[in-house]
């Protein structure tokens, strides 16, 4: 199956889905936005904009700071924010689980990438295909 879905969950407070998620992820595999920042192709304040925003918008911060010193500081998710993340998989897991006979249906409804591409091409009218990612 090629076909999949992503999750978004959207609240008055924020929203969280793959892409934060991701950035807290890399956050706990390097112990640093900076690097975090680096790894996914964004700028350290768009990434660190990000954690603000996920810090303020749970009841508890999923991404704790430790200024610098000897052990030159370091960043890292709080236990909430491991939570945050582990269900925020679970859940993308269950829901891909759930929806599997109605992606193998898009799947099969769904011309080949390649056909897609050529037909794009074929017609210069069109502006290839459509997509729903900005």
């Amino acid at each position: 199956m090629t076909t999949d879905i992503r999750l978004r969950f959207l609240h008055p407070s924020g929203a969280i889905g793959p892409g934060k998620v991701t950035l807290l992820e890399q956050i706990d595999r390097t112990g640093s936005i900076s690097a975090a920042a680096r790894a996914l192709g964004m700028s350290f304040r768009r990434a660190w904009f990000l954690v603000e925003t996920m810090n303020t918008a749970f009841r508890e911060p999923v991404v704790r700071t430790n200024v610098g010193g000897r052990e030159g500081g370091g960043t890292g998710l709080t236990a909430f924010g491991q939570e945050v993340v582990s269900r925020y998989r679970l859940m993308e897991e269950e829901a891909r689980k759930a929806a599997a006979p109605h992606l193998a249906w898009m799947d099969e409804a769904l011309k080949p990438v390649e056909e897609a591409k050529a037909d794009a091409q074929a017609d210069p009218k069109s502006n290839g295909p459509v997509s729903d990612n900005p």
